[in-house]
């Protein structure tokens, strides 16, 4: 057993839930009467439909909002093991599904094993772990989403927002799922405002990510805070697996059921991927007549420091280019204005930094401008992927200069394939 479990202050004697109880749902009934006829799909060969998993109706009838039908690779290898309670290791890159795949679990748990007996404030039954503000957002959309003809309650705390009105959202009922960044979630707990001791399912998404990040001391702390790794759910998630990455997984998990999901391509077909080959003083005037045009209509620019990022926001907003800035030095009440206003369309052009932009999850964007390219191989893939979703083509354009071409090399390693290396067009007179 290790040191960290050793020192949890949990209840370590809670015995590990039967997920498949039978133990009926104490949510409120969806204003409209509803039953899964009303949602058919038909079988495929090779496919696992949503219909397979025995899910509450509740549950389902959201999902038929949403227009899920199928699982994703990740979620048909995931979901059968999760939703009979095992601890479950994802390798998958972003864009996978694997969000939704550890909600629905989470979900089903919760309404087929309801909480008997009195339940106390700011004690959620569920916890998701992410390493940025904007995926902690983006994961309680899709939480919301998916609870709604439920009634489960979700909260989610993050740094940059205001401490009492968070600590307002904790003391207004009693909380099913707490998403959290590491920093704030440290925070409530120390100050007593949030207490773990009754978590039955933890997720910890983009695991690698929170390891770059330096987040891990914060997350050892919070695991310490949640029942023994016997007495609880296990969900992890990360796109890489280092050494380091697998020594919390044989810390904190037991006897997981690995899952990895190796896509065919690891970027998406649905991206034009281009590589400007130019000097570093063209660049700027290059990338100002590109977000001119016309075929720009929603762009992400990625640079790979804030000083930069900045510098860039700046200099297009004054050549008349509708361009907001997303990176880690922004408050974030205005980083969700700033985020709102891309998925509406009111900004066109959003700046960011790969931290930033790991939580954008926007469909539509027409391209992805590599500004500089990451230092990162696995950077350039989550940048691309920002674009090409839901069925649409995106373009992916890169510019390498004298500065950083060398970087090439390990993303086209990386992608196991040649990226087509050409001259910008030139300027229409």
């Amino acid at each position: 057993m290790s040191s960290e479990q050793d020192a949890a202050s949990a209840p370590q004697n809670r015995p590990r839930r039967g997920r498949r109880g039978s133990n009926s749902s104490t949510a409120k009934p969806a204003s409209q009467p509803w039953d899964i006829s009303q949602f058919p799909v038909e079988p495929e060969p090779g496919k696992v439909r949503f219909h397979d998993l025995d899910l509450p109706d509740e549950l389902m009838h959201a999902i038929a909002d949403l227009g899920f039908q199928y699982c994703s690779p990740i979620q048909a290898s995931s979901l059968p093991h999760s939703l009979s309670g095992n601890d479950v290791v994802g390798k998958a890159q972003t864009g996978t599904g694997k969000t939704a795949a550890f909600l629905i679990t989470m979900i089903d748990d919760f309404m087929r094993n309801p909480q008997e007996g009195e339940r106390f404030l700011a004690e959620p039954r569920g916890l998701v772990i992410a390493p940025t503000r904007e995926l902690v957002m983006q994961i309680a959309d899709d939480a919301k989403a998916l609870c709604k003809y439920t009634g489960l309650n979700i909260v989610t705390l993050v740094g940059g927002m205001d401490h009492q009105k968070q600590r307002n959202q904790l003391q207004a009922g009693v909380v099913d799922l707490l998403i959290a960044t590491p920093g704030r979630l440290i925070d409530f707990a120390t100050s007593n405002d949030v207490y773990l001791d009754r978590i039955e399912t933890m997720v910890i998404d983009e695991a690698d990510r929170m390891l770059d990040m330096g987040f891990m001391p914060q997350v050892r702390r919070i695991v310490r805070m949640t029942p023994h790794r016997e007495n609880r759910q296990t969900l992890f998630f990360s796109a890489t697996f280092t050494p380091d990455v697998e020594r919390l997984v044989e810390r904190w998990l037991v006897d997981p059921i690995r899952i990895e999901i190796e896509p065919d391509h690891v970027a998406a077909d649905s991206v034009d991927q281009k590589v400007y080959m130019i000097s570093s003083g063209e660049k700027y005037s290059l990338l100002r007549d590109l977000l001119l045009g016309d075929e720009a209509d929603s762009v992400i620019v990625f640079a790979n420091r804030r000083d930069e990022v900045r510098r860039l926001q700046e200099r297009l907003s004054k050549d008349g280019v509708n361009a907001a800035i997303l990176s880690g030095d922004v408050p974030q009440q205005k980083r969700v204005t700033t985020l709102k206003k891309f998925k509406s369309g009111e900004t066109k052009v959003l700046v960011a930094t790969d931290v930033a932009g790991r939580g954008i999850h926007v469909d539509g964007i027409s391209h992805v401008v590599n500004y500089t390219l990451p230092e990162e191989p696995e950077d350039y893939v989550h940048r691309i992927g920002r674009t090409g979703r839901a069925g649409l083509k995106g373009v992916s354009i890169s510019f390498a200069c004298e500065d950083d071409a060398f970087r090439l090399e390990p993303i086209e390693k990386l992608l196991g394939e040649k990226l087509p290396c050409t001259l910008p067009p030139e300027k229409d007179s």
